[in-house]
């Protein structure tokens, strides 16, 4: 008897969920490699098996080293047959002898477990999550930003809710400090307070990134990576007095928004451009701040590979997110880069005329884009009629002096006849020889599927290639780790294994994406789309249930929060006292040094604290010396740039506190800024303090503020009047500089909220 047509289909309908049901079931019970079976290597294998040791001719780095026959004639992966397989039977043995790990903490039941389900379900191998490329994910129809949408999905997944909106001042504060490094006028401030809005807000930021302080505050940022510093580094450490045309460059580069794969290429090899300029030939500087030792009795050959092994390093970790140092002396520990690899990276580098000379060549008559600019307004000036012979001869020798270009540290390769021969180095020691490697990327690193010239233009190429994984991703989380404090990637020197996993992996593949195929590669724009979403915008305070869940930030519950850096704790002082000297460009100044600072040096030269208000510029451009770096920079946690330093550690420690109420460049500022605060209320101290606090944070102080400032006023007005030292000022003008010196050390002062 037929069953009637429903009945059928019933029947379809239940067999066909059934048969769903149980693929899920299978699907979610499926082991991962990558995300379960990896991560226990790594812990506990990988010191034994993986680029340093292959014991037993094991190693857990290369697929094809897992699969393959071991020294024993056993198999260490029989993929679908655990009884087979001696990875597993050595893990859940109890012979004392054989068991693995043999030292440390054995494998929990639940990690042996999943080893033998993977194995039985054909042993899958999977790459490391960053050496896969990206792919654009899919947006949330219902965001109101797409950052939003993936930071949405996470807080739910965690249980956790966004955080309201910023109060506008805050805001307003965050996103100056964030784009361009100095906090916003006040007269900003009451201008935005009174229009909040979003077409308000938009128009702010497009002015922001327009700002000529815009190329400073992310120069900033830059000059870490590329090492900058105003001498060579080593025992003498003799001054490089050209060097800040490099930092002319990469500030006008910023200013201009060139593309970042522009940016890349010229740096790593402008020189090399057909019909480069003179501007392409200056960004190669960037790998011209490698240190030169003039000791004496030392090996310039030496020196020489010591710089072109930095700009192997500073290549990769900059670029790639690699601590490819690991590779110089045997394979990766725990990433998948063979030791001859890192000598064909070498082998780009190993090609340049320079040689570890005092003289730094070969160097190169330049002038940056701002010297001209200044050289032809002077020009123009001298054209008119209007000034004084004085001024026209001041001019004039102005003008002969930047009419002559100076000598500039570049990178140029030998010619072919000359070229060098580039071999590994046994054990990474540079005396000892092996075989000739040719110059190439990590085969790991490489999904482009083409050749590239075997020269630094190729290996620029190859780094901005659409097929290259790492480089957007690496680049858009430094930028995220400027502005939140802490990359997505955590680790923003190590997208390696041992380095954190991104804590959303759909927002830093989608901002990868959209940075390098719809941005153009611009900074700019990418800044833009971060500093416009709601969660960039949110509030920094958090609730109990955030702290608890969240303390961190790690899920991005609420906005950025975390210590200015070093140059902004000091341009801060001095922009809201009124002294910063705005000027944009030029050669590095001397702000006040205490005497006797630079006597750490073997051959000393003189500190001269920069006159006419060349003291007050931006930290961007303070001397920067490697023996003896400025040290309110380095109390700050600025680093002393003999190497590249993709991420600042930031500290606490009470020397900070001593700097920002002792050191001579705060107490003149809070000087300033208390002559500021009584020209805008001259008669009442109460709001004279309160202007102060105005001032320095961009919103006014709340009561308990209003009267613990005050009240220090009090105290610091009785002292002045009843101290029997001669005052070089009124009790009161004193008085209130001691309060503006409290308020530049205030938590509201120091940090972006």
């Amino acid at each position: 008897m037929r069953l009637p047509d429903f009945i059928i289909c019933l029947l379809l309908t239940g067999c066909a969920t059934l048969l769903l049901i149980g693929c899920n079931d299978a699907e979610s019970d499926r082991i991962s490699f990558a995300h379960d079976i990896r991560p226990i290597l790594k812990s506990k294998c990988m010191s034994c098996h993986g680029g340093v040791r292959q014991l037993g001719g094991l190693s857990f780095l290369f697929e094809e080293d897992v699969y393959k026959e071991l020294r024993s004639g056993k198999a260490a992966i029989v993929p679908g047959d655990p009884a087979h397989s001696e990875v597993y039977q050595r893990v859940i043995t109890r012979n004392e002898g054989k068991v693995m790990p043999p030292e440390g903490e054995p494998l929990s039941a639940e990690e042996a477990e999943l080893i033998r389900k993977w194995i039985e379900q054909g042993a899958g191998w999977e790459e490391h999550w960053a050496y896969v490329p990206p792919v654009r994910p899919e947006v949330s129809a219902t965001a109101a930003h797409p950052i939003d949408g993936f930071v949405g999905k996470t807080l739910a997944l965690k249980d956790l809710s966004a955080a309201p909106a910023a109060p506008p001042n805050v805001l307003l504060r965050r996103v100056y400090l964030d784009l361009i490094g100095l906090p916003p006028p006040p007269e900003v401030v009451t201008a935005f307070a009174e229009n909040p809005g979003e077409e308000a807000y938009g128009q702010l930021v497009d002015g922001l990134l327009e700002s000529p302080h815009f190329g400073e505050r992310w120069a900033t940022f830059w000059l870490d990576l590329a090492r900058y510093a105003d001498s060579q580094g080593y025992q003498k450490d003799h001054i490089r007095h050209t060097m800040f045309l490099y930092r002319d460059w990469v500030i006008e580069a910023f200013n201009r928004d060139m593309p970042i794969d522009s940016f890349t290429i010229r740096q790593l090899a402008g020189d090399l451009l057909p019909n480069a300029t003179d501007q392409d030939t200056l960004a190669t500087a960037f790998h011209r701040n490698t240190m030169t030792n003039d000791e004496g009795g030392t090996d310039d050959e030496e020196f020489r590979v010591k710089a072109v092994i930095d700009r192997t390093n500073v290549t990769m970790e900059v670029w790639q997110g690699a601590t490819f140092s690991c590779v110089q002396c045997h394979s990766h520990p725990y990433d998948p880069v063979r030791h001859e690899e890192f000598y064909a990276v070498k082998g780009y580098f190993n090609n340049t005329a320079d040689h570890d000379l005092t003289s730094d060549f070969p160097r190169v008559p330049l002038r940056s884009r701002a010297r001209t600019r200044v050289l032809r307004k002077l020009q123009d000036q001298v054209a008119t009629d209007t000034l004084s012979e004085d001024a026209v001869a001041d001019i004039s020798a102005a003008i002969a002096r930047l009419e002559r270009p100076l000598p500039v540290p570049v990178m140029q390769d030998l010619p072919d006849s000359a070229a060098r021969v580039n071999r590994l180095f046994v054990r990474g020691n540079w005396l000892v020889e092996a075989d000739t490697i040719a110059p190439a990327p990590p085969a790991t690193y490489d999904k482009t599927g083409k050749p590239f010239a075997p020269d630094r233009l190729g290996l620029a190429e190859w780094l901005v290639d659409a097929g290259n994984p790492l480089t957007g991703r690496v680049l858009v989380n430094r930028v995220w780790a400027e502005l939140f404090g802490r990359g997505i990637v955590k680790t923003v020197e190590d997208f390696g294994i041992q380095g954190d996993a991104p804590s959303h992996p759909e927002l830093l593949d989608w901002l990868a994406v959209t940075f390098t195929e719809d941005q153009g590669w611009r900074l700019k724009s990418l800044l833009r789309t971060i500093v416009t979403s709601g969660t960039y915008r949110q509030d920094s305070r958090m609730d109990a249930v955030a702290h608890e869940r969240d303390p961190d930030n790690k899920w991005l519950a609420r906005g950025p929060r975390f210590r200015l850096s070093a140059e902004q704790i000091r341009d801060q002082a001095l922009a809201v006292s009124g002294l910063l000297n705005p000027e944009v460009y030029g050669p590095s100044v001397m702000p006040y040094q205490p005497e006797g600072v630079w006597n750490v040096i073997r051959h000393v030269a003189s500190w001269r604290t920069s006159p006419d208000g060349q003291n007050h510029r931006r930290g961007l451009y303070t001397f920067f010396r490697r023996a003896s770096p400025y040290p309110t920079m380095l109390l700050f946690d600025a680093p002393p740039r003999e190497l590249c330093v993709s991420r600042r550690i930031r500290t606490n420690t009470p020397l900070q506190a001593m700097v920002t109420l002792n050191d001579p460049v705060f107490v003149e500022a809070a000087a300033a800024l208390a002559d500021r605060a009584r020209a805008a209320e001259p008669e009442l101290p109460a709001r004279q303090v309160a202007t102060a606090y105005e001032f320095a944070t961009a919103h006014p102080p709340d009561d308990f503020q209003r009267e613990r400032l005050l009240a220090l006023y009090e105290d610091n007005l009785t002292d002045y009047r009843s101290s029997q030292t001669a005052q070089s000022s009124r009790p009161e003008d004193a008085a209130l500089a001691s309060v503006c010196r409290a308020i530049l050390n205030l938590d509201e002062v120091l940090v972006k909220r």
